[in-house]
C-alpha cells in the first residue's frame, strides 16, 4: 500500500485505521520492517495518521530510556554512538537508533550517511538504526523525531539513542527530548572561554572528551571540569555533578567508563524524581507544539490564505500593525 506524501489526496481513514493497527501490532512484536513503515509514515508529518499511530503505540510506551548524543561537527558522534551500541548490546540491552543528517538548503536532500559508520550493527536484530533528515528544522531534530523516538520505545527497545545534527551554540532541542543529554567535545576545539560561552555545553548531564589521545585532551578536559566548578557556585543541597569522561571511540576505549557515567546518571534521575519531571515537561512541550500546528491549520483554512494576505497588504502599507492584525487572525478563530 503506497501513502500520499504531503499534497496527495488523503488516503481513507476506513482503510489507513486498520493498516497502522497492523503496523502497529507487528512494531510492538519488535518487526523491523514495520518499525521502520512507522517511522516513514510519521515522517510524513500527516496530522490523522500521527494521531492514529500515537494512540496504537502510547500504551506499549514508556519504558525506554532516551540518550541524546551532541557536540560539534568531527567531534566523532557516530563513533561513539556505534561504540556505545557495543557495549549496550554486551549488557543484553536492545537498541533503537536515530540519527539525525542536515537538509540541503538548496536541494532538500540530506545524505543519511551515519548508518554507513556502524554497519557493524546491520545484521544485529537487536539493534534498529534510522537516519532522519531536518527537512529544515532548526534546533538539531527533526520534526518527527518525537514521534520516531515513540514508535522506538513502544517496539521494546531498551534504549533509544538520538544523535543530532552537528550543533553550534543555540542547537540543543535534544534537551527536551532526552532523559540524558550528553555533549561531545574533542581537544582542539576552542579554549576555555569559547567552551563556556558556548550555549550547547549548559544542557550536558554527561561530557565525553573523545579523541583523548591526542594533543590537548588534558587542556579540554580540565576546562571543561573548570567551568563545571564555576557553574556550581551557589548551589546548595544535593544535585547532580556533570563527569567528564575521556573515551577514543574509534578502539573503544573509554566507552566502558561512559556507560557507567549514563547508569549513574540514570539512578540518579529515578532517586530524585528528575526523570518523570523531565518527561512531564517533554510531554507538555509536545501537547503545545501539536496544538499550535494544529491552529495554524484551523486559522488557514478559516482565512482561505485571502484573508491573511489582505492583512499582510494593510500592514506593509502602514494602515494598521502586525499587533493588530494577529489580533484580527486570532478574532476570526474565535468566532469559528
Amino acid at each position: 500500500m503506497r501513502w500520499r506524501r504531503p499534497g496527495r489526496r488523503a488516503a481513507d481513514p476506513g482503510v489507513v485505521a486498520p493498516v497502522l493497527d497492523e503496523l502497529a501490532g507487528q512494531a510492538v512484536a519488535g518487526a523491523h520492517r514495520a518499525i521502520a513503515r512507522l517511522i516513514t509514515l510519521v515522517e510524513d508529518e500527516r496530522a490523522d495518521v500521527n494521531a492514529e499511530v500515537a494512540a496504537a503505540l502510547t500504551p506499549h510506551a514508556g519504558r525506554a530510556r532516551v540518550i541524546g548524543l551532541t557536540g560539534p561537527p568531527g567531534v566523532g558522534k557516530s563513533t561513539t554512538t556505534s561504540a556505545l551500541i557495543t557495549a549496550l548490546r554486551a549488557a543484553g540491552h536492545r537498541v533503537g537508533v536515530l540519527a539525525i543528517d542536515p537538509s540541503s538548503p538548496f536541494s532538500g536532500g540530506a545524505l543519511l550517511g551515519d548508518r554507513i559508520r556502524m554497519t557493524e550493527h546491520a545484521v544485529d536484530d537487536g539493534v534498529f538504526i534510522r537516519s532522519m533528515a531536518t527537512r529544515g528544522q532548526l534546533g538539531g531534530l527533526a520534526v518527527a523525531t518525537p514521534q520516531a523516538v515513540r514508535v522506538l520505545d513502544a517496539a521494546g527497545f531498551d534504549v533509544v539513542l538520538v544523535e543530532t545534527v552537528g550543533v553550534g551554540q543555540s542547537e540543543v532541542d535534544v534537551v527536551r527530548l532526552a532523559d540524558t543529554t550528553v555533549v561531545l567535545l574533542a581537544p582542539g576545539m576552542g579554549d576555555g572561554i569559547q567552551a563556556a560561552k558556548a550555549g550547547v555545553l549548559e544542557i550536558a548531564d554527561v561530557f565525553v572528551v573523545n579523541k583523548a589521545d591526542r594533543d590537548g585532551a588534558e587542556v579540554t578536559v580540565r576546562d571543561l571540569e573548570q567551568m563545571i566548578a564555576m557553574s556550581r557556585r551557589g548551589i546548595r543541597g544535593p544535585s547532580w555533578r556533570q563527569p567528564v569522561v575521556r573515551t577514543v571511540a574509534a578502539d573503544g576505549s573509554g566507552i566502558t567508563d561512559m556507560l557507567g557515567a549514563l547508569d549513574r546518571h540514570a539512578s540518579w534521575l529515578l532517586d530524585t524524581g528528575e526523570l518523570e519531571r523531565r518527561r512531564a515537561r517533554r510531554a507538555a512541550e509536545e501537547i503545545q507544539a501539536i496544538a499550535l500546528r494544529g491552529l495554524r491549520a484551523e486559522l488557514g483554512r478559516l482565512s482561505g490564505g485571502d484573508r491573511l494576505e489582505e492583512l499582510a497588504r494593510e500592514v506593509a502599507v502602514g494602515r494598521t500593525d502586525s499587533y493588530a492584525a494577529a489580533a484580527r487572525l486570532v478574532d476570526l478563530l474565535k468566532r469559528a
